[in-house]
Parts: structure tokens; C-alpha cells; sequence
């Protein structure tokens, strides 16, 4: 299992991850840093996330969960130091209770209604900031990295 569990995500600044469960992110202005980060290791994704890729995402193994799979399985079958979990709302609040760390990039947009970061009720998470990435100084979008309190 990996000792970082890494929630990865570009929100809205009212906390949505997409206006629909089938919308391609290409309002995102961090996929370069997101690719940069990833490379190497394992990306957990629900299927709907992962019918929005238009593409393989290179150098990573894609993993891809459906609601039978349990987070806990899932990531004892992981030998990497470390693994990413892109998505969705519903994938995000499954794998919580196993989340290490967030790295949460908001953006400069009110979508009012969506697809929320966590669509299922969660357990409290006490964070600590660890450090903060600059995106796009210009849109003011940068990446802040927390670490989870256990």
C-alpha cells in the first residue's frame, strides 16, 4: 500500500470539480503541473473520469474504479511509494478515509451547481499546509498542497 495518498484536483472557488459528471475539464489551467506530478505513479480514477480522457495519460498506471471495487483493496494491491486519486466527486469521498495529502488548485470560476469535490458525505479532515505552487501568477491560479491530519 503507499504510504501517500494524494487527492489531486482543480476546483472552482464555490468547490465544484465540473458542472456534469461527463464534462471534460478543459477550463483546468494546471494540467501541465498535474502531469509533472503524476508521471510515475499509479492514478486512481472512477469511470466517469475516466471516459473524459480523450487519451491514455502516459507514464502512469490507470486505475479505474467502479463502485464494487473497495478503496482499501484497491490500494493494498499498490507497490509505489505513492499514488493519485483524480477523480470524481463520487472517488474522492470513497478514498478519504485513506487520503495522506491534497493538492487542491482553485480556479477563478462560479459554476453555482456541479459536480462537488467530495459528492458523499465524509468523515472531518484536519488539515496542515504544507506549500503553495504557482499555477498562473497572471489568473492568480496557483496549487495549495495540504497534508492530512491523522
Amino acid at each position: 500500500m503507499p504510504t501517500d495518498v494524494i487527492l489531486i484536483a482543480a476546483v472552482t472557488v464555490d468547490g465544484f470539480i465540473a458542472r456534469h459528471s461527463r464534462e471534460v475539464t478543459a477550463w483546468s489551467k494546471d494540467l501541465h503541473l498535474f502531469k509533472k506530478q503524476t508521471i510515475g505513479f499509479p492514478v486512481i480514477m472512477g469511470s466517469n473520469t475516466y471516459e473524459t480522457l480523450h487519451h491514455q495519460l502516459d507514464g502512469r498506471d490507470m486505475i479505474v474504479v467502479h463502485r464494487d471495487d473497495a478503496p482499501e483493496s484497491v490500494l493494498s494491491k499498490l507497490s509505489a511509494e505513492r499514488c493519485f486519486i483524480i477523480g470524481g466527486g463520487k472517488t474522492y469521498s470513497r478514498f478519504a478515509p485513506f487520503l495522506t495529502h491534497l493538492y487542491i488548485t482553485p480556479h477563478p470560476f462560479v459554476f453555482g451547481a456541479g459536480v462537488r469535490l467530495f459528492t458523499d458525505p465524509i468523515a472531518e479532515l484536519s488539515l496542515r499546509f504544507e506549500t503553495m505552487i504557482a499555477v498562473d501568477e497572471t489568473a492568480g491560479v496557483y496549487q495549495y498542497q495540504y497534508k492530512v491530519q491523522k
